[in-house]
């Protein structure tokens, strides 16, 4: 069961999310629901340095958060109040519990007459726009356990790669650039192959230009495909009114700013059999005015780091409601409420964790932090009554002849609703032992509630199995199932 995973965890699970269609794709009388986080100014976990420090005028997301260690490294980008415009640098910070961060004295790069600052030393303080860094301790060469892929002037905004021992000093790949155009946001290892994707790419749409989120893959980090898998998209099709204008009707104001789009590609969380992922849901107005774009976050997985699709399509799992970016009626300056991504989730004791920033980044003052209860980003619901036999089948699930647990991520338990879990062959059977006569009832809801058949504590392990979840009592409807866990054990 063991599988590979976002680069610096150790993650031997194997997760069945409730909103993943292909993990569980068979239901009865069940409805999804999606947890959306409302963004806030007051939620920002790293605001503007100091004055005098490289990032007091602006500090934006455009990087990654990466567990190193017993610690959580956030490379940033951030602009001086001296520096011209559009002069990003790289900063780093440092947390234990993804709240609470602080800016350390690297000593490496001159800045307003002195090192005493957090700025990462790479090529030569030119301006960075964005970068995904990868962490991989067990890289036999140490000079390349830190691996970044960035965008810049300096090479046209097109792919290039960097490498660091220590995550602070950076070295570049020898053949930079090594891939075309792509404003990137995210990126992972996956199956032996790196994947960064972001918005570029060749691929056709219904006008001039428009962003939608591609993919291009690398099996050693220097070279990279100059194709692209086009993964998601939310621009009209024909026959939908193009640049062209209606038939026989009115003219339409069309251009790079207008409509639905995927900004900047995806977030990538790497959970083994799922990427669960954050995209940009680019609204513009039908003006094209770049000031009126609205921007949420919108929930995309993928069960192969190249074609995503949404559970609930537009949903906004990040809400933009940045109170301080709303338009006033007398004031045309500032943007309608938007937020960008950054590469970056993470669990930390019973939360899940995802940065980013305010949108457009030239006005960003902060990092911000969404959180939910840990993998609780969404759940199946019983929408029936009792008597109704609401259930979920999910799909065959190999666990490669490791011994290995079952535990649900779940809420409602109570004498008037519970959950029964049974286990099947690939076509269907009931495994002797693992009937629902067999199952050992829960006692309450939990975030990881470890289950049981009588005799029966470790599941087998000789061919796939499916997971049968019944939910039932006289209030069926009362139970929300976030997530299943096939757990390995010794």
């Amino acid at each position: 069961m063991k599988k590979e995973v976002s680069v610096g965890e150790n993650l031997n699970q194997f997760v069945l999310f409730a909103f993943d269609d292909g993990a569980i794709p068979l239901r009865k009388g069940l409805r999804l629901h999606l947890n959306s986080f409302y963004s806030r100014p007051s939620d920002t976990v790293l605001s503007l340095g100091d004055p005098g420090d490289p990032d007091d005028r602006i500090v934006t997301y455009y990087g990654t958060v990466r567990r190193v260690n017993d610690e959580l490294w956030m490379w940033y980008l951030g602009q001086g109040s001296q520096d011209e415009n559009w002069y990003h640098r790289m900063c780093l910070a440092r947390s234990k519990d993804g709240r609470v961060w602080e800016r350390p004295k690297l000593g490496l790069v001159d800045y307003n007459g002195s090192k005493a600052n957090n700025l990462v030393d790479i090529i030569d303080g030119d301006p960075i726009q964005t970068a995904v860094v990868f962490y991989e301790p067990d890289d036999p060469d140490a000079s390349r356990r830190f691996k970044m892929i960035f965008e810049s002037r300096r090479y046209d905004r097109q792919i290039a790669v960097a490498y660091s021992e220590d995550g602070i000093r950076w070295r570049e790949g020898g053949r930079n650039p090594v891939g075309p155009m792509l404003e990137m946001a995210g990126g992972t290892r996956y199956n032996g192959v790196y994947y960064v994707n972001g918005q570029g790419g060749s691929h056709w749409s219904a006008g001039d230009w428009c962003r939608k989120l591609a993919t291009h893959i690398s099996y050693d980090f220097d070279h990279w495909s100059e194709s692209s898998c086009l993964g998601l998209r939310r621009d009209p099709l024909p026959p939908r009114p193009t640049k062209y204008g209606l038939l026989n009707g009115p003219e339409i104001t069309t251009g790079a700013n207008n409509g639905p789009q995927v900004h900047l590609g995806a977030a990538l969380w790497n959970r083994g059999n799922v990427i669960v992922s954050f995209y940009g849901m680019w609204n513009g107005h039908p003006s094209n005015d770049r000031r009126l774009v609205w921007m949420n976050l919108g929930l995309a997985i993928s069960n192969d780091g190249l074609v995503f699709r949404e559970p609930i399509p537009d949903f906004p799992i990040v809400a933009a409601s940045e109170t301080g970016y709303a338009l006033p009626p007398a004031e045309i300056t500032l943007q309608y409420p938007a937020l960008v991504q950054g590469q970056g989730f993470e669990n930390v004791g019973e939360e899940t964790l995802f940065w980013y920033s305010p949108w457009p980044e030239g006005k960003s003052d902060g990092i911000r932090l969404a959180t939910w209860e840990r993998d609780r980003l969404g759940y199946l619901q019983p929408f029936t009554g009792p008597g109704s036999n609401p259930h979920f089948i999910s799909a065959p699930v190999d666990l490669k002849n490791e011994r290995s647990r079952i535990s649900l991520n779940v809420a409602g338990i109570s004498q008037y609703s519970n959950v029964t879990v049974s286990l099947l062959d690939e076509r269907l059977r009931v495994l002797d032992g693992f009937r629902a006569s067999d199952f050992i009832p829960l006692e309450a809801s939990g975030l990881s509630q470890e289950v049981a058949w009588k005799g029966q504590p470790v599941i087998p392990v000789d061919e796939p199995i499916r997971v049968c979840v019944d939910f039932g009592g006289v209030r069926p409807e009362d139970l929300k199932l976030y997530a299943v866990y096939l757990n390995e054990t010794e």
